[in-house]
């Protein structure tokens, strides 16, 4: 059974809303064979990282930056699974009012620094998440999820 890590940062309404819709997709009944496991930012562990085949990184947009909980994710485990991980697939979810391609620009450039592949488009809202938002959401989810099927 393959695994999908979902490390998220989740602190308002609009991010929870997308996160459960993310959820929703990588947990469809039509794939199979994946275990879906989702763990805050902030409490994420560098083995947990490595036991993932592969990720789902939800965030705010905080000041043109991705948040500090995700970041901490990072720092926490990057050199730990920098070798071990290269080549897995990864998604991104992110709500941001101003200025989120900065915060897009910091995660790719970690996540390329680890070598991970993103596997779809990044799904990035501002405001309330409209019901085409929260389909890419669920769509995202379903598709990383389906690349980790056996």
């Amino acid at each position: 059974m393959s695994t999908l890590l979902v490390v998220h940062h989740t602190p308002s309404p609009h991010c929870q809303e997308m996160l459960e819709a993310v959820l929703r997709g990588a947990t469809d009944p039509e794939i199979e064979g994946v275990d879906v496991i989702r763990r805050p930012a902030l409490s994420v562990s560098a083995a947990e990282m490595l036991d993932a085949d592969g990720y789902l990184l939800g965030t705010p947009a905080n000041l043109g930056y991705m948040s500090g909980a995700l970041k901490h994710a990072f720092d926490t485990s990057y050199y730990t699974i920098l070798d071990a991980t290269k080549g897995r697939p990864y998604g991104l979810f992110m709500h941001g009012n101003l200025g989120t391609e900065g915060a897009e620009k910091s995660v790719h450039s970690i996540t390329g620094g680890l070598g991970w592949e993103r596997a779809a488009a990044d799904v990035v809202v501002s405001g309330k998440p409209a019901k085409a938002d929260l389909e890419a959401c669920w769509e995202l989810g379903a598709t990383v999820a389906a690349q980790l099927m056996a």
